[in-house]
Parts: C-alpha cells; structure tokens; sequence
C-alpha cells in the first residue's frame, strides 16, 4: 500500500507558521510555565512581579508617599493624638478642655463676648428681659404681658371699647337686643335692628297671605277652582290655561274612553289602509303590503321552489 501524501492548503501553512512564531516568541513552557510562584509573579524589586509587594514603580511611590505622612505605625492618628486634640493650634478640634481649631476658639470667644446672657445671667422666664415689666424687651406675664408698644396699643383699643368690665358685651346687653336702633338684632320681642324691621313690615304689608289667611292646600288661590292661581286637584287639576289646554289637546285625540286605542282597534290593525300594522290576516300597513308584494314578485325563490334549491 502506498503512503498517502496530504497535501495541506496556503491558509493551513500561513496558521502553522503562525503558532510556531508564536511558541517561540512565549517565555512560558511546559518546563516554565507561569504560575504564583514564577519570579514574574513575584514582587521581587522588578517591574514584572507585582504579588503582595507589587512592582518597582508601586514601591518607589509607596515608599515615597510614607515617607511624606507624618503618622506612622510608632504614632498612628488617633482621638488622643496632638493633632487630633484641641490644644490651641489650627489641628486639633477634639474636646480636650475646650473644642475646636484656634480659629474656632477665637470666633466663640468674641461671640460670647457680645452675647448679654451668660452662666451668671442666662435668659430665662424669670430674666428682666423676659419679664413683661414697661421696657420693650420683656414680654412674658408679670403684673401685664407685652413689651411697652404691646401694653400702649392695648391701653389705646381698651379706651376706645365701648364695652368694659362693667358693662361687656353679651346678650341681654341693649345693643346686643332688638329695640328699635340700629345695633341691637336678638329677640326683644322682635327680631333684628331697625332697617330689618321696616323691611320686615313693608313686605309683610306687600303679602297676601298673614296669619289669619295662611297658605295652605286648603287656600282658594291653591285649590283648581277655574282661575289662573289654584292649580291643586279640586274638581280638576291646574290653572285656567292648563285647563283650556287639556281640553283642546282631547278634543284633538280621536282616541278616547269610549274608542281607546289598544291591540284589537281597527287603527292598530293590519286591514289594509296605512294606520294599522298588527298582525290580522296580514302584518303592516298598505305601503308594508304592498312592497312586500313587488319584493316577492321579483324573488325567483318561493314556496314552490324553496332557495337552497337541489333537485
């Protein structure tokens, strides 16, 4: 048997040489390959190896960047440390006597220099100037409430109240009670001020109606009794036009008790004229009939010859 001889394409020999350029170039192999133990893995002062330590540039800069901090693992920072500590200096803002940098120990140091009320006279409900007592900065209760223009104001509505302790205002006070002016509105033994009563009086005189001729359904001008104004059943129902309406619209009706309209009247009844369309001999009225006989004429389907047709 011959061999057989394969015979590998251009694209085939392009892929080979590929790989093998490729293998060669790769400084890992079976016998070395890359692994956390390959000196190029390990942080060993070199720009490759970068495990735990990292490379030669990421220990130039974290050497330099310690050597710039000020704290270190001999005096890490901490709440007890100098800088951390209010002492005096910019640094420090921990309690430590008092709190804050110096900048801010001098601002709370001229704020408490201008501010009236200290650990000796702190405000309260009982400081004078919490006190209601004449001047303008005490406004809480004592003998009066209010700062000066408070009881000044209150003095001058007080004068100009026409209602005092001796004689406030409630409801049996004379203005508070209709007696003919124009103030007093309550029961006494009318109802409201003197315009309400006049008003009252003119239109009462105006009313048909008072308290010896009340409205009621009894009243003629209720009753339909054949004028305009009664419109309640008496012998008929409404006014003198409602009723001249009712009897001309029945005089119009050709229906009426003696020939009411219903299932069985000749206008309801399909006998041949246009009125009546119900059910007799026929259903419809005349044009209804009439079309209905053309419709018929020209269908080519009938009793006779029923659609569909099969035979």
């Amino acid at each position: 048997m011959s061999d057989i001889i394969t015979t590998k394409s251009k694209l085939q020999l392009i892929s080979d040489q590929f790989l093998t350029e490729s293998i060669v170039k790769n400084t890992y192999n079976n016998q070395n390959g890359y692994h956390i133990s390959h000196k190029n893995v390990i942080s060993d002062g070199d720009e490759k190896g970068k495990a735990d330590n990292g490379s030669s540039i990421d220990i130039q800069v974290r050497n330099e960047t310690l050597a710039k901090n000020s704290y270190s693992l001999n005096e890490g920072y901490n709440t007890l440390h100098p800088n951390a500590v209010s002492d005096g200096d910019e640094k420090g803002k921990g309690e430590s006597g008092t709190i804050g940098g110096s900048i801010d120990i001098q601002v709370r140091n001229e704020s408490l220099a201008r501010n009236l009320y200290d650990v000796n006279g702190e405000y309260n409900v009982i400081h004078p100037n919490a006190i209601s007592d004449g001047d303008e900065k005490g406004k809480g209760e004592r003998s009066t409430i209010g700062g000066l223009t408070d009881i000044n104001v209150r003095k001058e509505n007080l004068s100009k109240n026409s209602y005092g302790s001796d004689s406030p205002y409630g409801v049996i006070h004379p203005n508070a009670l209709s007696d003919g002016d124009e103030k007093g509105k309550g029961e006494n033994p009318t109802i409201g001020s003197s315009i309400d009563i006049q008003v009252r009086n003119e239109s009462l005189a105006r009313n048909l109606y008072d308290t010896n001729g009340g409205y009621n359904t009894l009243h003629p001008n209720a009753v339909s009794d054949g004028d305009e104004k009664g419109k309640g059943e008496s012998d008929s129902i409404g006014g003198l036009t409602d009723i001249k309406t009712r009897i001309d619209n029945v005089n119009r009706n050709p229906y009426g008790t003696n020939s009411e309209y219903n299932s069985v009247h000749p206008n309801a009844i399909s006998d041949g004229d246009e009125k009546g369309k119900g059910e007799s001999s026929t259903i419809g009225g005349l044009t209804d009939i009439n079309t209905r006989t053309e419709s018929v004429v020209r269908n080519i389907y009938n009793n006779n010859k029923t659609y569909p047709d099969f035979q």
